[in-house]
């Protein structure tokens, strides 16, 4: 983080910054069920306001796939933005041309405009040179505050920041850092890892990674098959990833060699559909019979994960144990995050991936050590990986 240049190096007062967020909030019928992301930019947006930057704010929301989509336009951000700021957020549903350049360049010290969803444009995606310098004209400083986004090399995270000469990251993106890092770094033993959901691809390289510091490794939700295959269990029709069961062939040797105490779950909650008020029941690993699958830790399991997570000092957790979407299917989850909140209280140091897995506190007083806003983001960052957003920030441009 020494070299990561940081929004207080910057003397923004009377300058256009151009600043990217992650406002990838979900709508519903145009309403925001969840400002959790909006808030954790508060800090960054405030300073900036203070300092007397003009800003002006963009942001990705879902997938339009490179077209205007009007359920997925940011107009509903700026209300709430304005709402949380008591301050006029500035809205036109454009992102670059002559209009938007107009107003970015009349803005006051201390004014705020969002631009429209940055996915409208097909140059996004692709990094395009043509839309980066477009966005570039907008302000003469560029933040990054949008950790979630950081493995993305898009236009307006990594393509706009090879262009603004002075950049910085915003206090979001070092929180972000700042708190990954203890994991990397010699973190309080016993140090558990507790890994779910599917997505194997990104979580196989964190393992390995991780592997020399960590104590202990718990696999739940669809994860558990594949290990469970590759052990010779038959998993009945649960999900498996079938294309990286050879890399879970080379998990094994890895926690062996570094002495770590692989768990997998003992009991299943099985299923023979998964939706609500399907039939289901409870059955020890290796008994689901043809046609139903696995959806839940059991709660043997779940009790023995409390325990393991309860004697640890520090613990990492990405990736739901069921598919906790579903009543009943949840409860190895909940009772999961639960256990977090009292690892916590009593001392340890407890953080939590992103993506799918911060849903379940949504609405909760659950309280972690760290609830990251990056999914993906954070866990290519604990497999040892440079993040593109990250790095481009510290380089000279050319």
């Amino acid at each position: 983080m020494r070299d990561l240049p940081s929004i207080r190096d910057l003397d923004v007062k009377g300058k256009r910054v151009l600043c990217r967020f992650d406002f990838n909030v979900p709508l519903k019928q145009g309403f925001i069920e969840d400002d959790r992301r909006l808030k954790e930019s508060l800090p960054t947006i405030r300073y900036l306001k203070r300092e007397g930057a003009k800003i002006i704010m963009m942001s990705h929301l879902g997938r339009p796939g490179g077209t205007k989509v009007r359920e997925l336009s940011l107009a509903p951000v700026a209300k709430r933005l304005s709402e949380l700021l008591d301050s006029e957020v500035k809205f036109v549903g454009e992102i670059v041309g002559d209009e938007i350049q107009k107003i970015s360049e009349e803005l006051k010290e201390g004014e705020l405009l969002l631009l429209e969803n940055t996915r409208f444009h097909p140059g996004e995606k692709g990094n395009d040179i043509g839309f980066s310098e477009n966005l570039a004209k907008l302000g003469s400083i560029y933040v990054n505050d949008a950790f979630a986004t950081a493995h993305r090399k898009h236009a307006s995270t990594y393509g706009v920041a090879t262009l603004i000469k002075e950049k910085a990251a915003g206090f979001l993106m070092l929180k972000e850092i700042e708190n990954l890092s203890k994991l990397l770094k010699g973190p309080p033993p016993p140090f558990s890892i507790v890994l779910g959901g599917a997505k194997m691809k990104t979580k196989i390289p964190v393992i390995k990674n991780l592997a020399p510091l960590m104590d202990n490794l718990l696999i739940g939700g669809a994860m558990t098959y594949n290990f469970l295959n590759k052990k010779g269990i038959d998993v009945g029709d649960s999900l498996l990833e079938e294309s990286l069961l050879p890399e879970i062939e080379e998990v094994f040797p890895i926690l062996r060699d570094n002495n770590v105490n692989l768990y997998l779950p003992m009991d299943l909650v099985i299923t023979d559909r998964i939706e609500e008020r399907a039939k289901w029941k409870v059955i020890p690993v290796g008994d689901i019979p043809c046609g139903w699958k696995g959806v839940d830790i059991g709660p043997k399991t779940i009790q023995k994960f409390r325990e393991i997570i309860l004697e640890s000092k520090t613990i990492f957790w990405n990736g739901p144990m069921g598919v906790f979407e579903i009543s009943p299917f949840d409860k190895g989850t909940l009772e999961i995050a639960t256990a977090m909140g009292e690892a916590t209280k009593e001392g340890a140091l407890t953080l939590v991936g992103g993506g799918d897995t911060d849903k379940v506190f949504t609405g909760s007083d659950i309280e972690l050590s760290h609830l990251s806003t990056g999914g993906g983001a954070a866990l290519l960052f604990l497999s040892g990986e440079e993040l593109p957003a990250i790095s481009i920030l510290k380089e000279e441009v050319r």
